[in-house]
């Protein structure tokens, strides 16, 4: 078995700190994902967005500055502790906020980064409420609620869930504003994902996984899906619906689920995703398999799953900035998810 490491450390979260705070405040290169309405709309990247305008594109700013906060959270001794506390100060302030909040009012912005980048920006906002420091979950809660409003407002019009392996995947957006509800306390909101999980996916049966991996994955449709439910659902509710999910799991079956996506080219932004796609399926896997019983002998095919995963991904989180700018994030969240496999 590989000798990656199996649990989120000191010495580990101060390398994807660093990561993190090598490209929070790199504007360029950047990939905007901005509509003009007008030649007044020609704006830069800091201009549109003074919080969130560096990491290549405004969704993975954003979950950067939560690898950050979680960091600080966990390891306030770091050395990158002094830093990151400076930077939210810098960054974290009204008159910032607000013009994120006034780039999201205007007309052409209502399905900016729907869901990817709302359900990063609440789970933000959710860590940042966790921390001793209740300024700058303070200051960014006008954002927050503006996009947990996007929730509220568009989940009841969406007839039909999303279900590839990309940004737009919804069971990944669902997953992630649950834990902002959680934080908030708000029993409506969490009541609104949950009933939107049951309607898109409660009677799914016996996935076949047999789209994955796409070429430009970097989540699995099937296993976000679980853990989509796994995160809405009670775990009485949770353990019939995943037997009948994924129902061939003890013969490692669909077996896609079980084999590390290959990676030809870290330079090409679309096919570096596909390591995002192992780290991901690792966070998965340990996630799916803490939900099991310990006598379940689903739990150390989903354990082993998870660390060849991770064997695969956590090698290239840096090197080239198609995937340094975005995978540490994913990286955090596998090495933390569930519990490190025995042995």
């Amino acid at each position: 078995m590989p000798t990656e490491p199996r649990e989120l450390t000191a010495e580990i979260a101060e390398r994807f700190a660093r990561i993190a705070l090598g490209h929070v405040g790199r504007e360029y290169p950047n990939k905007p994902d901005h509509v003009l309405a007008g030649p007044q709309d020609a704006r830069t990247p800091r201009e549109l967005h003074p919080v969130f305008y560096g990491s290549f594109d405004w969704h993975s700013c954003v979950h950067s500055y939560w690898l950050l906060a979680r960091v600080l959270r966990r390891f306030p001794d770091t050395a990158a502790a002094t830093e990151i506390t400076a930077l939210f100060e810098a960054q974290f302030t009204a008159e910032k906020i607000a013009a994120e909040c006034d780039y999201l009012a205007q007309p052409t912005a209502r399905g900016f980064k729907r869901p990817y980048g709302w359900a990063w920006l609440l789970k933000l906002a959710a860590e940042l409420s966790a921390l001793p420091n209740r300024d700058w979950s303070v200051r960014l809660a006008p954002l927050a609620e503006a996009f947990a409003q996007r929730f509220r407002d568009f989940l009841p019009l969406a007839t039909y869930p999303v279900r590839v392996g990309t940004h737009f995947n919804t069971a990944f957006g669902l997953r992630m504003a649950a834990d902002y509800a959680q934080a908030t306390q708000d029993a409506a909101f969490s009541a609104l994902l949950r009933e939107t999980g049951l309607r898109w996916y409660g009677e799914d049966a016996d996935c076949p996984a047999w789209g994955e991996p796409s070429g430009d994955d970097f989540q699995s449709s099937a296993l976000i899906e679980a853990e989509c439910m796994r995160r809405l659902l009670a775990p009485e509710a949770f353990l019939p619906w995943l037997a009948r999910f994924l129902p061939r799991i003890e013969n490692h079956q669909p077996r896609t689920l079980f084999e590390p996506a290959s990676v030809s080219d870290r330079s090409d932004g679309k096919i570096a995703h596909l390591d995002g796609l192992n780290l991901s399926r690792a966070w998965c896997w340990r996630s799916l398999a803490a939900s099991l019983p310990a006598d379940d002998p689903r739990r150390p095919m989903a354990l082993e799953a998870a660390q060849r995963h991770l064997a695969a991904g956590l090698p290239h989180i840096a090197g080239d900035y198609m995937g340094e700018h975005w995978l540490a994030t994913f990286a955090l969240l596998a090495l933390e998810a569930g519990e490190a496999p025995a042995g």
